[in-house]
């Protein structure tokens, strides 16, 4: 599978990743998380190739988190009612998303995406 690289294209953390993995001479697809949001049954599979907890997977520094008031409400969702509101909403998913089916990285650390990518 070729990796799927789940970003938002004005967030500059997005961007550096982006780069990053063009001067690596990796390839990847590109999907506006926007816009191609990934689907719940997505997004289940890619929580489970992670191994990270669920709460990894929102963007807790993102405007719609606050607006919603997730930081007091995550702990009392179900996982299932947390997937389908990271599902229904881009802006809520920590980005970039990057996986390959097996492995997942969310966010942009170097040395991560070295030991996952390269």
């Amino acid at each position: 599978m070729t990796i799927q690289f789940y970003h938002y294209p004005k967030c500059t953390t997005c961007k550096k990743a982006s780069k990053w993995m063009t001067e690596q001479g990796i390839a990847f697809d590109a999907h506006d998380i926007t816009v191609e949001t990934p689907t719940k049954e997505q997004l289940k599979s890619f929580y489970e190739a992670s191994g990270l907890p669920l709460k990894k997977f929102f963007n807790t520094s993102g405007m719609k988190y606050r607006e919603l008031g997730l930081k007091d409400k995550l702990a009392n969702m179900s996982e299932d009612e947390q997937l389908s509101l990271l599902a229904s909403d881009g802006m809520l998913i920590k980005r970039p998303l990057t996986t390959d089916g097996k492995k997942v990285t969310l966010g942009f650390k170097e040395q991560e995406f070295v030991d996952s990518w390269k």
